[in-house]
């Protein structure tokens, strides 16, 4: 049992909502007691934002507490249970095997926050493994999911990360850590699948009534709350999924089980940001069939939207028949839902004011062209912005660069830029618009060559590449002629053969 220490909350102020309301749903349990924790990196800002005591917390007491060695009073540290579609198979019982949720905290802006650990041990849910995780692996999910925050993009936050001082086998022996993980809530497809796998509609109401009244409490006036609720999550998914693909993001396992109801993107194993475009980039060792692909992704989240209709179904409509209708009504819209999100920001990211028919056919044919042509995703939009900035040698821009054959850019380019004209004409709106474009349109993701060798040099115990890149992928958008270097491309050679593991 760890250490509770009543007198050195260091400013969490508990409300656990989950342990008091879900019973069954979950088993308490602590986390295991490591060696020598030590603070690797702990997130200032965000501990700053859930009211806790940074100067306290960046010592040996945040080592002591995001290590699990010390549980701060009020905390009820619990492995949640859930379900879940692997890869389009359905396990029954999957849950945190080696996380744990210590609990609530209501932040500065009155906003309900989970705190969570990963990595922190074996749980009853654990299925054999030892729960615990290595160093590489959670420093990779502290930066990928800051970048993500810094794009915009709703996602959980790493609150810290503690190295264990424990050796962890895998492959090879590795170093220990533990991650601190915050999220709106844990809250997932799966979840309700657990529920629905138990064939208790009182339990499964309670949980419904629980996601609402936390995620949706407008809904709960609704005629129909919980096909109100569906809409929401799907609406969610999509707008989520949409800001996903306009930056390149993959994320690599895209089952139940990592699908939130709060709209969050989770679990950042296997996930890493697409370089050359295309659709078909995968990245993960264990998407051996390119399930989720870059370009699979949308339809995959409507997958993933149809196991969740299927647990509300008898809170829809007592009338199996009209709850089937009503839900898969919802299920039909979201790709209309997803694309409006979609071109909504491809707009933005090609400079275009309004709404014009033939936008959609116009959006797609920029990327067309870059099929099979090896383009930059993520420069490409940029070399655009600038493109429209300095238009007098079109012939010789960056952009073209990019291409080995730019043909079908060239047919191309008149269309996007009489599109462009047609509400910005004269030079001084043409400067505002590319600007515009560059606060849309990162200079800097997580290269993946650039995320190796700052994890690499942080297992030796040099963490300069990877504070340099974390402040890189913190401005996203703000481009600085001493970080050009971060937002080139790596070696062809090295993202041919890249690839993402889980890091379980």
């Amino acid at each position: 049992m760890p250490n509770t220490n009543p007198n050195n909350t260091a400013g969490f102020a508990f409300d656990n909502s989950y342990a008091r309301e879900l019973a069954g749903l979950y088993a308490p349990w602590q986390a295991a007691q490591v060696p020598q924790p030590n603070v690797r990196k702990l997130n200032q800002t965000l501990a700053a934002q859930l009211g806790l005591d940074v100067a306290l917390l960046d010592g040996e007491l945040g080592a002591a507490i995001f290590s699990g060695n010390l549980a701060p009073a009020g905390a009820t540290p619990l492995a949640q249970a859930y379900s879940g579609h692997q890869f389009g198979r359905f396990s029954g019982q999957l849950g945190d095997g080696r996380a744990l949720l210590l609990g609530e905290v209501i932040d500065m802006l009155g906003q309900r926050r989970d705190i969570a650990f990963k990595g922190s041990g074996a749980t009853p849910f654990s299925r054999g493994g030892d729960g615990k995780a290595t160093l590489a692996p959670m420093l990779r999910e502290y930066l990928i999911s800051e970048a993500m925050y810094a794009l915009g993009i709703p996602s959980t936050r790493a609150l810290a990360v503690v190295s264990t001082g424990e050796a962890v086998v895998r492959e090879t022996v590795l170093p220990g850590a533990v991650l601190t993980r915050v999220a709106s809530s844990h809250l997932r497809v799966g979840t309700f699948q657990f529920v629905a796998a138990q064939d208790d509609e009182i339990a499964l109401r309670q949980l419904a009534d629980y996601a609402i009244a936390r995620h949706d409490a407008a809904l709960a006036d609704h005629e129909n709350p919980y096909l109100s609720f569906l809409q929401a999550v799907s609406e969610r998914q999509a707008a989520l999924l949409a800001q996903w693909m306009l930056v390149g993001f993959i994320h690599g396992v895209m089952n139940t089980d990592n699908m939130t109801i709060s709209g969050e993107t989770i679990d950042y194993g296997p996930c890493a940001f697409m370089d050359s475009y295309d659709p078909n980039t995968v990245f993960s060792s264990i998407d051996r069939q390119g399930r989720y692909a870059y370009g699979n992704q949308p339809q995959i989240a409507q997958w993933n939207l149809a196991r969740l209709a299927e647990t509300l179904l008898t809170l829809i409509d007592p009338d199996p028949e009209r709850a089937v209708l009503l839900a898969t009504a919802v299920l039909d819209s979201f790709p209309q839902r997803y694309q409006a999100h979609w071109l909504t920001g491809m707009r933005d990211k090609l400079g275009w004011v309004g709404e014009q028919p033939g936008d959609m056919e116009l959006a797609k044919d920029f990327l067309t062209s870059m099929e099979g042509q090896d383009v930059d995703f993520t420069l490409a939009f940029r070399a655009l912005a600038e493109l429209l900035a300095s238009p007098a040698n079109q012939a010789a821009s960056g952009l073209h660069a990019l291409y080995q054959d730019s043909a079908k850019l060239d047919r191309w380019l008149p269309l996007w830029r009489q599109r462009v004209l047609n509400q910005a004409q004269v030079p001084e709106a043409l400067a505002q618009r590319a600007s515009a474009m560059r606060a849309v349109n990162p200079a800097y993701i997580p290269r993946n060559h650039l995320v190796e060798q700052a994890l690499n040099a942080a297992l030796q115990g040099d963490f300069e590449a990877f504070e340099q890149l974390l402040e890189v992928l913190q401005n996203p958008y703000q481009e600085r002629a001493e970080w050009a270097s971060y937002a080139e491309p790596g070696p062809a050679s090295a993202a041919a053969c890249y690839r993402t593991f889980c890091g379980t």
